[in-house]
């Protein structure tokens, strides 16, 4: 299929030789080529590189006692290109304010007005805003200018006035009071907290063996796999593997029949195309791309992709929670459809409702053109380019198409001991229609990879070839992934589209929080800072107060309340507070330092155990004269006399557990020690992850068979 777009527009009208160009300031440098190629000669297409003027970082710079009026500066390093664009925009006929169409881009788009204001007040300033990159989206905006929206940049003003007076408060605190150079922000302390209180619910579970029994039964040349059900009328509850070998021996000789077939149809509805944490979420399970990754793979589609000839941006607005498609989208995939999935097309277009918190100020996250399919310009992209624009295609494409239809099968087999009866139950799906599956690939479920049918009918008689009963233990609660911080942000308010992957990165490169297996797992230092905060600030860092507060964001957006009244609000109990714990809470700095049996090698002075910011290490108690530093011990090791101590691979760094009496001891372990050791060995016990059996804690000794349980908990 060809690359090549044409799109019917009403076109731009050209310039003379004489007229000014048209000044185009967009955010990002990845728009300019897209654009200009889009517009033309008589328009000149640059990029501000994102906020050019700010408030300073060496200070506060908020005005608490006249209406927390902001100071403003141009952001250091960035004055060269704001003398640029002001100079671009005095021989120009007129400006165009193309910045991201949400409460950061008017921002961007408000601040660039007035410093162009500033040196020229003659050269006419609009806004123009798009939500795809498209010839038609980019034309139509510069058809169609309007003005700066003044309640979406009080909106972006007063959150970035609370989280200055939240971080500059709280951080100098935590300076002095727990450790120098720390910082606390208002949204990110309270992901802390979900993160932390999770971690305790991980800490704090004793998982309960049970044990499940299953059943090969044969009949004619099939074999069925079959799970015990029910045991006298009642689901079983095996403890252990004595209570399993007592149904087997009762049962394994005795006649089995088929005594109950059930056949059930489901409609299987497709999903809504994504919005922006639905996106990170299924990039995440589907993908393993972080927040980030995908946030940055998805800015390169929306920005334009070179597709042979052409330069196209292959997706909308990538920041946004609403379902919504223009009625333009809609008629695109639906003519697809009609020429490639005719018997697929429903005859109205699909509906989805849009949430209830939902800003719904751009559609979702889509194709900008149907026909570009993934096979059709997987050669233009790259790897994980085009692994998210397939997702993001299918799921679009998809919600326009009828819906599939599954039958399961279930067979129940009974067993008869005397009085005492089991039931074996088996069951097979299958799609019976296939509706929007027919294009799905990478997004394929279970539901689409369906088995067969057992064949069996009421009456038969099957026998049994083998029992296979097996040990399991309970799973505890699962850390959080990037996947699951995400949905319950978005679920409890949150934070909104634009930062659900900024607030986990802010957390990972302050190193509050650590990614072990996928999952979110808070250092020391981020369950200190936790600590704090929860005693000392509980409203601040409750998860309703927070969710309310982008609420009242929110109506500062609609116009409904002023923002230096809710500032205003917020501040005066909050200041209270800070000023409180500054004067009644004594510190807690020097509090963690131990002093260790462990002797200096350099100085023969005593060891102390400190925290840092990458977590607990070893100094020698004679600084500043001996700068000595090592490890900690995790544990002592179980082929010498060394201790276990955290390591990195050369290269890669990626860290492993292995002896300090390296090479004379050889011992290594890729799972980190815990602060258990194991109750029949002695050995030190890690903590092991696999999908089977999620987060769970076994014994280092390869001979002994020991897992953490109930009964072996101390």
């Amino acid at each position: 299929m060809s690359t090549e777009k044409t799109v019917k527009t009403k076109p731009v009208k050209k310039k003379s030789k004489q007229e000014k160009q048209i000044l185009v300031i967009v955010e990002s440098p990845g728009k300019v080529k897209t654009i200009e190629k889009y517009l033309g000669p008589s328009y000149n297409v640059k990029a501000s590189m994102g906020h050019l003027i700010d408030l300073p970082k060496s200070r506060t710079a908020i005005d608490v006692d006249h209406n927390f009026e902001p100071e403003y500066i141009t952001v250091r390093g960035r004055a060269k290109i704001l003398k640029e664009l002001q100079t671009d925009a005095k021989k120009s006929g007129k400006v165009l304010l193309a910045c991201d169409n949400d409460r950061e881009g008017e921002a961007i788009a408000w601040h660039l007005r007035n410093a162009i204001n500033a040196k020229t007040a003659q050269v006419p300033i609009e806004r123009i805003s798009f939500n795809e990159i498209t010839p038609q989206a980019v034309n139509e905006a510069v058809l169609n200018p309007r003005t700066i929206d003044e309640s979406k940049v009080s909106a972006q003003k007063a959150r970035r006035v609370l989280d200055r007076l939240v971080g500059y408060n709280l951080s100098p605190l935590l300076w002095k009071k727990v450790k120098n150079g720390l910082s606390a922000g208002r949204v990110q302390s309270v992901a802390l907290r979900l993160i932390c209180d999770r971690e305790k619910e991980v800490e704090n579970f004793i998982p309960d063996e049970y044990w499940t029994l299953e059943a090969d039964f044969k009949s004619g040349k099939s074999v069925y796999t079959s799970q015990l059900m029910l045991w006298n009328n009642s689901k079983p509850e095996l403890k252990n593997e004595s209570e399993v070998n007592a149904i087997i021996e009762k049962i394994k000789n005795n006649e089995c029949i088929v005594s109950d077939i059930r056949e059930t149809e489901k409609t299987i509805r497709p999903k809504a195309p994504f919005t922006t944490s639905q996106l990170q979420q299924t990039a995440a399970n589907r993908l393993g791309f972080t927040s980030r990754k995908t946030m940055q793979v998805a800015q390169q589609l929306y920005e334009g992709v070179s597709l042979g000839a052409s330069r196209v941006g292959l997706i909308t607005y990538m920041r946004t929670d609403s379902v919504r498609i223009s009625n333009t989208a809609l008629e695109d995939v639906r003519t697809w459809l009609g020429k490639n999935y005719p018997g697929e097309l429903p005859e109205k277009a699909v509906e989805y409702t849009v949430g209830k918190n939902s800003q719904d100020a751009h559609e979702a996250i889509r194709p900008t053109y149907t026909e570009y399919t993934p096979d059709s310009i997987k050669e233009h992209l790259s790897k994980d380019q085009l692994r998210l624009y397939t997702i993001i295609w299918e799921r679009f494409v998809s919600s326009q198409m009828s819906s599939a239809k599954s039958k399961t099968v279930s067979v129940d087999i009974k067993v008869t001991a005397g009085s005492e009866e089991g039931i074996f139950r088996v069951s097979g799906t299958k799609l019976i229609e296939k509706g929007f599956y027919k294009v799905i690939k990478l997004l394929s479920s279970k539901d689409e990879n369906g088995g067969s049918y057992p064949s069996l009918k009421i009456g038969n008689v099957v026998k049994v070839e083998k029992f296979r009963s097996e040990q399991h233990f309970t799973q505890g609660p699962a850390r959080y992934s990037d996947a699951s911080i995400v949905k319950t942000l978005e679920e409890k308010g949150i934070g909104r589209p634009s930062t659900y992957a900024s607030i986990i990165s802010v957390l990972l490169d302050r190193y509050y929080v650590t990614r072990s297996n996928k999952q979110l797992v808070p250092t020391v230092l981020g369950k200190l800072i936790y600590e704090v905060l929860v005693e000392h600030f509980p409203l601040y860092v409750d998860v309703d107060f927070t969710a309310s507060m982008e609420t009242k964001l929110d109506e500062v957006e609609e116009n409904r309340v002023s923002w230096p009244e809710m500032i205003k609000e917020f501040w005066h109990p909050f200041k209270n507070t800070v000023d409180e714990v500054i004067k009644t809470v004594e510190s807690y700095k020097g509090t963690l330092d131990e002093v260790t049996d462990l002797v200096c090698e350099k100085c023969e002075k005593p060891m102390m155990k400190k925290l840092g910011r990458f977590g607990y290490f070893l100094a020698c108690s004679g600084f500043p004269e001996c700068r000595n530093t090592k490890s900690v011990p995790l544990a002592k090791c179980p082929k010498c006399e060394g201790d276990i101590i955290a390591r990195k691979t050369k290269g890669r760094g990626k860290e492993f557990y292995g002896c300090t009496k390296y090479p004379d001891c050889d011992f290594i372990s890729h799972f980190k020690p815990i602060k258990q050791d194991c109750p029949k060995c002695g050995f030190f016990m890690v903590e092991k992850y696999d999908k089977k059996n999620g987060a769970h804690k076994v014994c280092i000794n390869p001979d002994c068979d020991y897992l953490h349980s109930a009964d072996g908990d101390e």
